[in-house]
């Protein structure tokens, strides 16, 4: 049998979404560009995300199980599990039944745990999906919620005028639930946005980047897939942290400079040479 694990792979557990650079599609070149192998198993497929008036969606929940059944007939073995955007309690089951085969001690497992922002669930988000997403969360080596998403998970009141302390606190919980790291990402001080990395043992570092106009599709999936490749290839988390911050402010400002529409994301391409 051939071996297919002489390089670096991360499974990216994700919607494909064809146009407005979002999930699979702007995590799959950001993942390569930083030299691991992308294998992007899709939860769904769009023609264009939800943030636009109208969309072809495709369920992918079906195929999943045999997706991942030929995957390990190859006898695959991943560096790292990357998830995003998952749809129903049905996906976060198969995403934990995932985790449990394909994961361990050699593979480093990475959630967004995409729940809502703004202090309020997505609308496709259910109680039993929340309970669900807390349970998989367990399973993560690094978490990457924004503070709408930790409240949910710690079952604390949303308060967008949280204070530095709190968001430490918070952090601190979230790990002591199984993450061995946590990032609180997206955290508004003045001019600047704030993410608070938190690592088992008490470290924390804040690191700031100066915001930079209005919120676009995306970003959290850039955040996330650097954060993943970098922690494959053995950096720094907050080195990490830093690095995709203060790339998504170089995409944005590329964007503004191009008058790309906000619905059309960040047009990451325009800087991709400067991520390494």
């Amino acid at each position: 049998m051939q071996n297919h694990n002489h390089q670096k792979k991360i499974a990216l557990i994700n919607d494909y979404t064809g146009f407005g650079r979002c999930s699979v599609s702007v995590q799959l070149p950001l993942i390569s560009a930083l030299r691991v192998q992308c294998c992007p198993l899709p939860t769904s497929i769009l023609s264009n995300h939800t943030g636009f008036e109208s969309f072809q969606f495709t369920d992918f929940t079906p195929n999943m199980q045999g997706y991942i059944d030929e995957w390990q007939k190859l006898g695959l073995e991943f560096s790292g599990i990357c998830t995003g955007f998952l749809g129903s309690a049905a996906q976060i089951s198969i995403v934990r039944s995932f985790i449990e085969r394909f994961g361990g001690e050699n593979t480093i497992t990475v959630i967004d745990p995409v729940m809502g922002d703004y202090g309020r669930t997505y609308s496709t988000y259910t109680a039993e999906m929340c309970e669900k997403m807390k349970e998989l969360t367990a399973f993560a080596n690094i978490l990457t919620p924004n503070l709408t998403e930790a409240c949910i998970l710690l079952d604390e009141p949303y308060d967008e005028k949280i204070k530095a302390e709190k968001v430490e606190k918070y952090a601190a919980a979230l790990s002591a639930q199984g993450p061995e790291k946590v990032v609180i990402t997206g955290i508004r001080q003045g001019s600047y946005i704030a993410n608070f990395c938190y690592e088992k043992g008490g470290s924390i570092h804040i690191i700031r980047t100066h915001k930079i106009g209005t919120t676009r599709s995306g970003t959290g999936d850039v955040f996330s897939a650097i954060v993943a490749a970098d922690a494959v290839n053995g950096v720094e988390f907050s080195v990490s942290v830093r690095k995709a911050s203060s790339f998504i402010s170089r995409c944005i400002k590329k964007s503004i400079e191009l008058d790309i529409p906000l619905t059309d994301g960040v047009c990451f391409e325009e800087v991709l040479h400067s991520l390494k």
